[in-house]
């Protein structure tokens, strides 16, 4: 860690633990246009409820390894022995409620591939395809949800998704560049301007 990023920043990171500050430097905010990777996001997002997000940057890989890797064509095939298998390892947030939604958004997510649709074009097309760029010059400046989580949150719930309100979509959005709430003193605010130009 340079000195001279620390204090250009986003304060919601801190600067002493180098996951969170690594996560902050190189993947919050990037906009993320892989369709799995996307729904990867959205389900980490939502065993995030009610939990801080270091706990599962943390927890991340054992999730991703119990998980499969999160493949959808494996996950959306798991039945209760994998759900008492998940139940039984530590490495994950074991909420049956979480693991069921897990489970159910990998088959939506392939129900709307078979069906023609793209879960990233879908997705990206509630910041009609480009990210938004804040002008927030302290990260706390930043809303928790807005008219586009808040319609994320419903079109998704409709489709059947769970633990994806729009706080957690909000946090979402931010976190796959739909939305680049770097403060604006943040180092990587500007980096992540440039990047937006390039799918």
């Amino acid at each position: 860690m340079t000195d001279s990023h620390t204090s250009g920043r986003c304060g919601w990171c801190g600067t002493t633990d180098p996951l969170y500050i690594a996560y902050h430097d190189t993947e919050w905010g990037v906009p993320e246009r892989d369709p799995r990777a996307l729904w990867e996001k959205l389900v980490l997002d939502g065993f995030q409820a009610g939990l801080a997000w270091i706990t599962i940057l943390r927890k991340r890989e054992g999730i991703r390894d119990a998980f499969d890797g999160f493949d959808p064509e494996i996950v959306a095939r798991y039945d209760e022995a994998d759900i008492q298998r998940l139940l039984g390892d530590a490495r994950i947030i074991r909420s049956r409620a979480k693991i069921n939604a897990a489970i159910r958004g990998a088959q939506i997510w392939l129900e709307m591939r078979e069906n023609g649709e793209d879960f990233s074009e879908w997705l990206w097309s509630f910041v009609d395809g480009e990210p938004i760029h804040t002008p927030f010059a302290d990260y706390r400046q930043a809303p928790t949800q807005t008219e586009q989580s808040l319609a994320m949150a419903k079109a998704l719930k409709k489709r059947g998704f769970n633990f994806c309100g729009p706080v957690i979509v909000y946090a979402f959005m931010q976190a796959v560049g739909m939305v680049n709430d770097h403060q604006t003193t943040c180092f990587r605010h500007a980096q992540v301007r440039a990047m937006a130009g390039h799918g």
